[in-house]
């Protein structure tokens, strides 16, 4: 059956310097082997399916796999498929579209053409234990001094969160095997940068292997309330992600700093790629 496709590049108003996604608009009535086999063939970091809400409240439900498993949130997906519905002539029901996925209901807003969606809430938070940041510092060659701070920052996909000195202690890692962690680097980088911090997501491929996304919109949404309480850098902000990767993303973070609001979490996309594909 011939569906609807796009392949929409998220964190960029720039084609091909962001982080794309495939968005199969019409998924429903394809069984999870189905969506897993079409995921490991885009081999892209995430590949998402939108089919009609099964709650009250969401405009559509949309299923997110990475080639190896599939995902209960993620952040550029859910900025791409929306950014793909809407295109495709997709309308909310109330102010602002609503995203069902595995995590619940996901609001978004738009805010002149840029997309952002309120971040959902950490499953893990809090300190970690020595013993994992010694195996953090091993896995990214670099000494367990030079990490200057950690925190579980975890929303779903695992993530670990690591302060390094400055940005260009961040681009210089050149990580070996992790462990299977999903770690993230923070860094910040000079005022006039147009940005306030970069960013770097390591994480497990498919067979295990550590792959780097190259704009990551779950990691820096649970980074934000960490860095702000931390006073490492002030709402809203911006930051910076890809840049090892030759990719010029830029991530918007927004909201209320004493957290009583939502974190919005923001981004440009583009559609790339429009057709139709046989599932």
């Amino acid at each position: 059956m011939r569906r609807r496709f796009r392949q929409v590049d998220v964190f960029t108003a720039e084609p091909y310097l962001g982080n794309p996604v495939a968005v199969v608009l019409d998924g429903d009535g394809l069984d999870t082997a189905d969506l897993q086999r079409f995921a490991r063939w885009t081999n892209l970091s995430e590949t998402t399916f939108v089919i009609p809400p099964t709650v009250a409240g969401a405009d559509y439900r949309v299923r997110i796999f990475t080639p190896a498993e599939e995902l209960p949130f993620a952040g550029h997906p859910t900025i791409g498929t929306c950014h793909a519905w809407l295109e495709a002539g997709g309308v909310p029901a109330g102010a602002g579209p609503v995203q069902e996925c595995g995590a619940g209901l996901v609001a978004l807003r738009q805010d002149g053409g840029r997309l952002a969606f309120a971040a959902p809430p950490l499953v893990r938070s809090g300190p970690v234990e020595e013993s994992l940041l010694v195996r953090i510092a091993a896995g990214l060659r670099i000494d367990r001094a030079e990490i200057l701070d950690a925190e579980w920052v975890d929303n779903g996909p695992g993530w670990v969160a690591v302060v390094l000195a400055d940005a260009d202690a961040v681009l210089a890692v050149r990580p070996a095997e992790l462990d299977g962690l999903s770690v993230g680097l923070v860094g910040a980088l000079p005022p006039g940068s147009g940005a306030a911090v970069e960013v770097r997501a390591f994480f497990p491929g498919d067979g295990g292997a550590t792959r780097e996304d190259p704009v990551t919109g779950s990691l820096n949404a649970s980074l934000a309330p960490w860095l702000v309480r931390t006073g490492r850098v002030s709402l809203p902000y911006a930051a910076r992600q890809g840049t090892a990767l030759g990719r010029r993303g830029r991530v918007h973070l927004a909201g209320d700093p004493s957290g009583a609001a939502p974190l919005w979490v923001g981004g440009d996309a583009v559609t790339c790629i429009e057709g139709h594909v046989e599932l």
